[in-house]
């Protein structure tokens, strides 16, 4: 009988995995372990995962003794070796990465990322990428998540660039194809007038002057008065832009479009009117050039109130205001795929941004230095872009396109068949498509044309006939218990679904709302086309109307009545007192003040936002006036 082989033994096999390990580290050399790899016993996956367990340990050893970066970085070195060498899997590498990454403090993270950088060409191989790039992915982000975007903005960007050079140019983790904002950066500034000190600090300098005595100041460095006095409503309206660069969906709503063009018209005229000199503003930037001094930027605006004359006066600020102006055109004129349909610029709206493009464009050149050259610059820049975003539109198609081969497949030269044989005026009078299936539907009936107009053919219901019942269920007043509803049926449910797909515009519009079943999406669903679609019945009576949420025209009409007396009416619509404050800063009209009132409080109650609740809500106010006037006018229209 033959001796029986040697059985593989875990903890013999990692024992002598650990020490080839320390012996490769030490004479940076991986022959002890190729050698120990083939003398021990068993399958190479369980020699495999023994190894990648070695590893790790020897590295936890390393991490725990406090060892330097290099030695870390001998091990993981080893560990690609071993991977080319066909002796542990492919992810052990990014695994060791990640569990440096995650003990290592931050400034030692630099090292282990430089090493990481490096070897990117690696990385992208064939026998590294597919197995680790996940791995480098999540590593990436689990730094991003430690580090500081405002004090460690280098290493940040490093990261970033690291990606864009592993991952090709479609991978669609990276590209943003839903067009979602970073709704996060939000800019802080002072929104209390009572604590500014703008309009003192400017009256204090007016009367008292800046007292220098001659020869302490030269005239290069002479500083350069303000033409036009920045006072707290300047700086509020200026700073308050930030929210429409940082979310441009709320440039589509009419009270929100208003309230930019307002402020944007006044930023924009002191921009115009005190411009920058080329020979003293930009004086010392072109020599910090020329002695090769470093370009100075900040990860987030400064907004004290004391730098705004500074910022005003800085050429490189007014470049990244104007040039937010231009990518937030951009983004409205533009065709996007994932953009709601109901967000369409109005034809005043786009003459305005088409005239103010060219404004900025022209604020653009004549800010100096070299104002022509950048603008010229930035225009070709966000015509690049425009392709980028077809690009996009179009689901992203490779960009490699395949080598059509000369050589064409010769086809068998068969005898055509003679006109009347297939244009229906042979014996069988049949129009003859190419083969029996097609002949026979084309046959079915004579005339085509007519056919497409059959009744029979109109197989798909309304979304206001199909989804009636489900409407009716949803109504509290109804009180129909959850388990009996239509939504519930899984039947139901997928005809739902194609019927949407084909017939509602919501479908397809994206949404941060996450649901846990298919009956909470439809019945979201049937709440949102239960205010769209038309509800009329001629025997309605006016008290149902009265129950009916107000529309547009109803709310200019009343906003024309109530005038100076919105502010009483506003605490028993239950609006806050910022919400107030608001309404007040937006606008100075009282009117405009009151349609403002009464959209925010239709946008608060939605369905329930119904002239019945308008009547009540004015009668606690004590304006039972107003209230009467509103009564009559909707048994009018009724």
């Amino acid at each position: 009988m033959s001796p029986t082989p040697p059985l593989f033994s875990l903890p013999e096999a990692r024992t002598r995995f650990t020490k080839s390990t320390r012996e490769a580290l030490n004479s940076k050399n991986i022959k002890p372990l190729l050698n120990t790899f083939s003398q021990l016993p068993g399958s190479e996956n369980e020699k495999k995962c023994t190894l990648d367990q070695a590893f790790r340990g020897v590295l936890e050893e390393e991490i725990i003794n406090h060892s330097s970066c290099e030695n870390v970085l001998a091990i993981i070195s080893l560990a690609i070796g071993g991977v080319t060498e066909g002796i542990c899997t492919a992810s052990t590498p990014f695994v060791l990465l990640g569990d440096v990454l995650d003990c290592l403090p931050l400034d030692q993270c630099d090292t282990i990322f430089t090493f990481v950088e490096r070897n990117v060409a690696t990385w992208k191989s064939n026998t590294f990428y597919s197995a680790g790039k996940n791995y480098l992915l999540r590593m990436c982000n689990d730094l991003l998540r430690r580090l500081s975007k405002s004090q460690n903005t280098v290493f940040c960007g490093r990261i970033q660039l690291f990606l864009a050079r592993l991952f090709p140019l479609s991978e669609k983790s990276g590209l943003n194809l839903q067009s979602q904002f970073n709704l996060e950066n939000v800019t802080v500034f002072n929104t209390n007038e009572q604590e500014s000190t703008l309009g003192q600090k400017h009256t204090e300098d007016r009367e008292e002057g800046m007292d220098v005595e001659e020869g302490e100041m030269g005239d290069d460095e002479a500083p350069t008065t303000c033409s036009i006095p920045i006072d707290y409503n300047l700086y509020r309206k200026f700073w308050s832009l930030q929210d429409y660069f940082r979310n441009p969906v709320q440039c589509y709503e009419k009270i929100s479009w208003k309230t930019f063009l307002k402020y944007s018209e006044e930023v924009l005229a002191v921009f115009k009117s005190y411009k920058l000199d080329d020979t003293q503003a930009s004086r010392k930037k072109m020599e910090e050039l020329k002695t090769g001094g470093e370009h100075v930027y900040f990860a987030k605006f400064l907004t004290s109130e004391k730098l705004m004359d500074l910022q005003l006066s800085d050429s490189n600020f007014r470049r990244h205001i104007l040039l937010q102006y231009l990518i937030l055109f951009q983004y409205l004129k533009g065709q996007v795929k994932f953009k709601s349909s109901n967000y369409v610029l109005t034809d005043e709206q786009s003459l305005w941004i088409e005239d103010t493009t060219k404004s900025v464009y022209q604020l653009l050149s004549e800010n100096p230095p070299d104002g022509e050259r950048f603008s010229k610059m930035v225009e070709h820049i966000l015509n690049t872009e425009e392709n980028w975003n077809s690009w996009k539109n179009e689901g992203c198609p490779s960009f490699v396109k395949e080598r059509t081969s000369d050589s064409k497949p010769t086809r068998a030269v068969r005898k055509r068949a003679a006109p009347e044989d297939f244009l229906g005026k042979g014996p069988s009078k049949k129009i003859l498509m190419g083969n029996d299936e097609l002949t026979r539907l084309w046959n079915l009936c004579p005339d085509n044309m007519e056919a497409f107009i059959l009744t029979p053919r109109e197989y798909m219901p309304t979304l206001e006939e199909f989804f009636e019942e489900a409407i009716e269920q949803a109504d509290p007043e109804n009180m129909v218990e959850s388990e009996y509803k239509a939504v519930n049926n899984s039947n139901y449910g997928w005809r739902a679904l194609r019927l949407l797909a084909r017939r509602s515009p919501h479908f397809f519009q994206p949404t941060n709302q996450q649901f846990k079943s298919l009956p909470e999406y439809l019945e979201n669903m049937v709440i949102k086309l239960a205010k769209e679609l038309p509800v009329s019945r001629s025997d309605e009576c006016p008290d149902v109307r009265r129950d009916k949420p107000v529309t547009g025209d109803q709310i200019e009409v009343f906003a024309n009545k109530l005038g100076e007396q919105w502010k009483v009416l506003a605490p028993y619509l239950e609006m806050k007192d910022s919400e107030i404050r608001q309404i007040e800063c937006d606008s100075e009209d009282m009117k405009m003040r009151a349609k403002q009132l009464l959209v925010a409080w239709q946008d608060q109650e939605g369905v329930h936002a119904t002239p019945e609740n308008l009547i009540n809500a004015l009668n606690k106010s004590g304006l039972s006036d107003l209230a009467e006037s509103l009564t009559n006018d909707n048994e009018t229209n009724s």
